[in-house]
């Protein structure tokens, strides 16, 4: 899974690394992002990419309540195009969710400790997402979730599951591809090979989402 992630880059790099000419605006570097707060999410609207700000926990277009959204920030991609809440999104509504490292919390006999895994290169990359639209009479939300994979063989020693980080030549692929049933679109989804990862320990004061400074990401003794 992937419940925190980080994005520290500012607008002008993530617009040249993403093709993306709108602007937008990033308050400050986000050492802690968490379920519930607004991401910054690539679209395709058929003719052009736009960056924007969808809220992480994905609330369907026909959910009663959007209290939902907060068990819904992943999604399993080998699963998710038999859900009813991801089936329809995977043909129409899929997003690439922008950031340079995530977390993960490593089961040891003392406990669990905090990682944070960036790609082997420290650049910016895109986890593959899926968006949706959600209306009431007085309010009009846009939200997101991550579809994540079974761990490979580096992060198997941490965590069984992993965020899909799509690699920078198949972005585009995601955002732009007709797929015409959302099988085929899973399907594209499992034969993405992930970049290499590389990790470090960090403390467990990233465990408090209300926490978000560098002291977040710097490396402690493991």
């Amino acid at each position: 899974m992937c419940g925190r992630f980080t994005l520290l880059a500012d607008e002008l790099k993530i617009r040249e690394r993403f093709g993306v000419n709108n602007e937008f605006e990033l308050d400050r570097p986000n050492y802690n992002v968490a379920p519930g707060q607004n991401v910054l999410a690539i679209i395709y609207d058929g003719r052009e990419k736009r960056a924007g700000f969808l809220r992480w926990g994905l609330v369907p277009s026909w959910a009663n309540d959007e209290k939902i959204g907060y068990k819904m920030i992943n999604a399993r991609s080998e699963t998710a195009h038999v859900k009813p809440s991801f089936k329809n999104l995977m043909t129409k509504k899929r997003c690439l969710v922008i950031a340079d490292s995530f977390y993960e919390w490593q089961q040891t006999d003392e406990g669990k400790v905090p990682k944070r895994f960036q790609l082997k290169n420290r650049e910016l990359f895109a986890f593959a997402g899926l968006w949706d639209k959600w209306e009431s009479k007085d309010k009009k939300i846009y939200t997101c979730t991550l579809l994540t994979t079974e761990a490979d063989e580096f992060m198997r020693d941490y965590h069984h599951r992993m965020p899909i980080i799509l690699p920078k030549d198949l972005e585009d692929d995601w955002l732009k591809a007709s797929f015409q049933s959302p099988k085929e679109a899973q399907q594209f989804l499992q034969e993405v090979k992930p970049d290499p990862l590389t990790a470090y320990t960090v403390s467990n004061y990233v465990n408090n989402a209300r926490n978000n400074d560098v002291t977040c990401i710097e490396p402690v003794d493991s």
